[in-house]
């Protein structure tokens, strides 16, 4: 029987190259099974994360195929024998330009295939945790993010941010794309859900409604 003071999910978030990307260290207290999202770069950092908590990784989620938050994520996956899941096939071509993108942006990159493009509707599991997965393009048109409902915690990657949300200026961009995720399939979640973005601090998917300048219901006209 599962301790009632222990939760049944525990995260913690490590920043890592010079974009300050929040990778994310998620992992299951009953199994110990852990995943890491997003892990951009600065994988001596990762590494020692992982091994700080005592968790056994089982495996590497992405949100999508921008260079900082899946640039080395290869790498890391064959030094430690896991497999990757993630994003959604549509961001293929963000993932075969990483070693292009990475002389840009001085973040080492390395393309790859992924062990397991994910669709709107999947569920990706982590020890006993199971998270559903939300395809919401904009900002990519692969982006998804994971969903925990027992926890109510969402990776969102560069989806919304603490009063702003994701840039929609890149190749296969689309600003309403963006907005009509956020509004459909992040918003019904519920009020209570805390999300990890990708850069910055975490917020609540209330508070976002209530204030972001972009896609809070009085931006919206729906206050």
């Amino acid at each position: 029987m599962t301790d009632p003071i222990t939760p049944p999910l525990k995260a913690a978030i490590i920043p890592v190259t010079p974009l300050q990307q929040n990778c994310t260290l998620l992992w299951c207290t009953r199994t110990n099974k852990a995943a890491l999202s997003d892990p951009g770069g600065d994988l001596h950092k990762l590494k020692a994360a992982v091994e700080q908590t005592g968790v056994e990784l089982e495996k590497i989620i992405l949100t999508h195929g921008h260079i900082d938050h899946c640039g080395q994520a290869s790498v890391l996956a064959e030094e430690l024998g896991v497999p990757i899941e993630g994003p959604h096939e549509a961001d293929r071509f963000w993932i075969e330009r990483l070693e292009e993108d990475g002389a840009r942006y001085g973040v080492p990159g390395k393309p790859f295939e992924s062990d397991r493009w994910l669709n709107d509707g999947d569920r990706v599991t982590v020890g006993d945790l199971v998270f559903s997965v939300h395809h919401c393009p904009g900002h990519t048109p692969g982006h998804v993010v994971f969903f925990n409902e027992a926890s109510k915690l969402a990776i969102v990657g560069d989806v919304l941010f603490k009063g702003s949300i994701g840039r929609t200026d890149f190749p296969r961009g689309n600003h309403q794309d963006l907005i009509d995720a956020i509004t459909t399939k992040l918003w019904p979640l519920g009020n209570d859900v805390h999300f990890v973005p990708g850069h910055g601090p975490m917020s609540t998917f209330g508070a976002e409604r209530a204030t972001n300048p972009h896609v809070g219901d009085a931006a919206l006209g729906r206050g």
